[in-house]
């Protein structure tokens, strides 16, 4: 597998640190508000990754973390009169939802900085006292000029990358590159005590801090979007390395930006969107497939006509899916010789699948070798197939699919939601034998409002889940 590494500017060989065994990091949100869209970016690239190494048989330790202290989330807390801790709790409930919606596979590490501050402050002491970071008037800032590599990252000169990034201002700073890693506490702020006194850690010194504690000096991945290069991954580096001696992340993955109609998103142009809001027009499962059906170093653009797209494509795997199931349902007799030489040219399309992500993670060309087998099982799938071929088409798509974190069968949805589904279906058809059309029509009624479609085939009653709301976002 090659990835293309953001540090060396190169696509790269992965090699992992230990064999069969990968260890990553991916910047979490800061909890202030739901997460959007560009949030969830990340969060859906870096999942399908994970799950990539786990389907080629390694073990994967991939932590993530939330930032729940920031000026943005006690400015939120402040203008409704409560404890910061009550709005970053809130939010990391809602952004553990968004991301269950979204099949984001539960992190092995989920830290916050909050339960981290003994690491953290445990850190900024090593600092000072090896001399890269000092102290002023109680903030402690990391002196640039100790590191040599210092700009390696992001490749631009410093002058550029000051300009337009997120650089504290601060007229007792020795360099102007300089960065904060403790600031002094502020009245209606939380704090903790330290050596410096009371106060709180600097962005950056936070990630340093938990990277170390859960994944070790050196790990294999580290992840994020494209807006954490600089300042917040070029300062990472530089306080993990100037302090260990040692690389501190291998590769560094970075996914690209997405824009709102062809425009930056921003609450101020009126193109902001939340994955809740998004949610509502269309299902979780359609925001991961639109999100993977681009590789993830382009930028994507999100639009109505685009969300469709997805919507239509998705529905297109998941129909296929349903004709398998149904038609390994009704099928007899055993796999014969010709589906036997099927099943053996099939195979190319896992093979087609595993290239596109062995050449830097293209999960758009990986979705293009699912629709190659969604077309071959379309045309050689019939109600004449055995069992085991349809079963082994089914069993392919699915695991692909999987791979992606998109689950295409009903069986693959909640058990209880299926059952009752189950349940109205078969009353419908009771009614329907009985000629009380009066009640099927209810019972169809009912189930459309829980988001069913049924097709009434001469094979019998065939459904899925469809979501159709009529109101748009944009």
């Amino acid at each position: 597998m090659r990835l293309f590494n953001s540090l060396t500017k190169t696509k790269e060989e992965f090699v992992p640190i230990e064999p069969g065994k990968v260890k990553m990091y991916s910047c979490g949100p800061t909890v202030y508000g739901l997460i959007h869209i560009g949030n969830a970016r990340p969060m859906v690239v870096f999942d399908s990754l994970r799950r990539y190494f786990e389907y080629k048989g390694m073990d994967v330790v991939y932590a993530q973390n939330y930032t729940d202290v920031d000026d943005k989330i006690i400015k939120a807390a402040n203008a409704e009169g409560v404890s910061a801790s009550v709005i970053s709790e809130r939010f990391i409930a809602e952004s553990m939802r968004d991301e269950a919606g979204l099949n984001v596979k539960p992190h092995t590490f989920k830290p916050k900085v909050t339960e981290e501050m003994g690491e953290i402050i445990g850190m900024i002491t090593e600092l000072t006292a090896a001399g890269l970071a000092y102290e002023v008037e109680g903030s402690v800032y990391f002196d640039t000029s100790k590191f040599g590599k210092y700009g390696e990252l992001s490749a631009k000169p410093l002058e550029e990358l000051i300009a337009g990034a997120r650089v504290e201002v601060d007229s007792g700073k020795a360099n102007s590159t300089d960065f904060v890693l403790w600031k002094p506490a502020k009245p209606d702020e939380p704090s903790w005590e330290s050596p410096w006194g009371a106060g709180r850690p600097g962005w950056h010194i936070e990630c340093s801090a938990m990277t170390r504690k859960y994944l070790g000096e050196t790990f294999d991945i580290h992840a994020g979007g494209e807006d954490l290069v600089f300042p917040h991954h070029e300062n990472e580096i530089a306080q993990s390395e100037s302090l260990s001696g040692k690389t501190m992340a291998n590769y560094w993955l970075h996914n690209s930006f997405i824009n709102v109609d062809n425009q930056k998103m921003a609450k101020s142009k009126g193109n902001f969107f939340t994955i809740r809001d998004i949610s509502r027009k269309y299902p979780y499962d359609v925001i991961r497939f639109f999100i993977i059906s681009a590789h993830y170093s382009m930028p994507v653009n999100f639009s109505e006509e685009l969300m469709q797209a997805a919507a239509n494509s998705l529905r297109r795997i998941k129909t296929c899916a349903a004709n398998l199931v149904f038609l390994r349902g009704m099928a007899g007799g055993s796999v014969s010789d010709e589906e036997r030489e099927l099943m053996a040219q099939g195979a190319r399309f896992r093979a087609e699948f595993e290239q596109a992500l062995d050449n830097d993670f293209n999960t758009a060309d990986a979705v293009t070798a699912i629709f190659e087998l969604v077309r071959f099982a379309n045309v050689h799938a019939n109600g004449e197939s055995s069992a085991e071929f349809t079963g082994w088409l089914l069993g392919e798509l699915s695991e692909l699919a999987g791979v992606l974190g998109l689950k295409l069968t009903e069986q693959e949805q909640d058990d209880g939601l299926v059952n009752t589904v189950e349940e109205l279906v078969a009353k419908r058809q009771e009614a329907r034998k009985a000629k009380d059309f009066g009640t099927a029509d209810e019972l169809r009624g009912k189930l459309a409002e829980m988001g069913v479609l049924l097709e009434d085939t001469p094979q019998g009653v065939r459904w899925s889940f469809q979501k159709n709301p009529s109101a748009g976002f944009f």
